[in-house]
């Protein structure tokens, strides 16, 4: 059984920018506050199980996934972990800017980059390094819940060295506002989400942050615990 408390590095807007305030409102949680939040009522026009549809993001909150989920290994503790981060993100790096735009991926909707970015990637593969020592292995239970016959043979062998199968050269940034939804359910959904979106008139988005999430037990949610800007 996965081990707990579950610490992940996410990319996530800070708490008083657009982007965080319309990613919270869709999923109905803010991740930075532990708030549950009401669902916009265009949201609810399109889709009245709008809370069924956004239940499984909500779990995670509003972000990108840069470090997976992972349960911490026996000889590391939560503040050696937050002293990683805030030296990961003192590195002087290319921070990533992206053209941000609400598409389908993998039958989900999220934000995604209208086209791929080097910097970006870089900062994902760095991550998955970077945090991997404080990883505890992948438990047999963890490996099957992955599915591994269903991964092609890159992804097993991710899966099996960094315990996560959507890494390196198959990570593809996304922020989930909805579960997988089949293609008739999707179109005006998309539509709606578009629309909300394009209210933002975010035409850049620039990654330059890392916050360190946590779920404290099965039932919670991953909550905020620590937020560092990256250094240009």
């Amino acid at each position: 059984m996965t081990g707990f408390p579950r610490y992940a590095i996410y990319f996530a807007a800070g708490a008083d920018s657009a982007l965080s305030r319309f990613g919270a409102e869709l999923l109905g949680y803010d991740a930075h506050t532990g708030d549950e939040l009401p669902f916009p009522r265009e949201a609810l026009q399109i889709a009245p199980d709008w809370r069924d549809v956004s239940a499984d993001p909500r779990k995670y909150g509003f972000h990108a996934t840069l470090k997976a989920p992972m349960t911490l290994a026996s000889d590391k503790t939560e503040a050696e972990l937050m002293a990683a981060c805030a030296a990961f993100a003192d590195k002087a790096q290319s921070v990533p800017v992206i053209r941000p735009i609400v598409d389908a991926i993998s039958g989900f909707i999220a934000v995604i980059p209208a086209e791929p970015v080097e910097a970006l990637q870089q900062l994902a593969a760095d991550s998955v390094r970077d945090f991997d020592a404080f990883r505890a292995p992948l438990t047999a239970e963890d490996r099957a819940r992955r599915k591994p016959e269903k991964l092609s043979e890159r992804q097993r062998d991710y899966l099996d060295r960094w315990g996560y199968p959507y890494v390196m050269e198959e990570f593809r940034f996304h922020m989930t506002l909805t579960g997988r939804l089949d293609a008739e359910r999707r179109g005006p959904i998309i539509e709606m989400l578009r629309g909300r979106f394009a209210a933002l008139k975010l035409d850049a988005l620039t990654v330059d942050r890392i916050a360190l999430f946590k779920q404290d037990d099965a039932r919670a949610r991953f909550r905020i615990i620590g937020e560092w800007a990256l250094k240009r």
